[in-house]
């Protein structure tokens, strides 16, 4: 008898299932990853050996740039409204609603209280081209250390939050120990704080076997 030929067909396969879950995860993904804010200016840290990383959830951030001048920041857009809103009540700066969504959308400020209402008249893209002189910051609590003001209305806004400084190489020493001096008066609730540095090789480690 004749054999009879069994006509083979394709496999196909059906993609349709694949590529909705990778359309859904990478939907995921874009909301709920927290995309880190930009720093108000360049800065370039020293580096040390500590490896410890601070949660960036309830932070508060003090930065010094090579030329000693100091910025302030928080995280949270909710978190900010609220310490823009008891500055403003506290200090009777006028600010408008759109200029208190300025400093909520800000990467943080470095001017005084007299300046803050100049700088948050415009958007965050353009407020980095404000000559910004930082902070006023000295080694006592009077009314001139205004990074102070600034670390007392951040606790009342949030309590829980954390001090970090950030600290370029190349700023002033006597910028950076006003600073330090001022976060580690008793004066500050809480006044443990954290700098931040970048990683190199600690010399005491044994290098890992290849």
């Amino acid at each position: 008898m004749p054999k009879h030929k069994i006509a083979r067909k394709s496999t196909a396969v059906d993609m349709t299932a694949m590529c909705d879950v990778s359309f859904l995860l990478l939907t995921f993904f874009m909301l709920a990853t927290k995309f880190k804010p930009p720093d108000p200016v360049e800065v370039v840290t020293p580096a040390s050996i500590s490896d410890t990383k601070v949660d960036e959830k309830d932070l508060m951030l003090i930065t010094i740039d090579k030329n000693g001048r100091v910025f302030f920041d928080m995280d949270g857009v909710q978190t900010k409204k609220e310490l823009i809103d008891a500055i403003d009540k506290d200090r009777n700066l006028g600010l408008t609603d759109q200029e208190k969504v300025n400093f909520a959308l800000s990467s943080g400020v470095g001017v005084p209280f007299n300046q803050l209402r100049s700088l948050l008249k415009l958007p965050p893209s353009e407020q980095k081209s404000f000559n910004s002189p930082g902070i006023p910051v000295d080694t006592s609590l009077t009314e001139q250390n205004e990074l102070f003001k600034w670390v007392a209305y951040g606790r009342v806004t949030n309590p829980q939050a954390r001090l970090s400084v950030k600290g370029d190489g190349a700023a002033k020493y006597p910028v950076v120990r006003a600073v330090f001096a001022t976060l580690a008066n008793k004066k500050v609730q809480g006044h443990k704080f954290y700098a931040v540095t970048s990683l190199k090789a600690d010399p005491n480690k044994p290098e890992e076997e290849k």
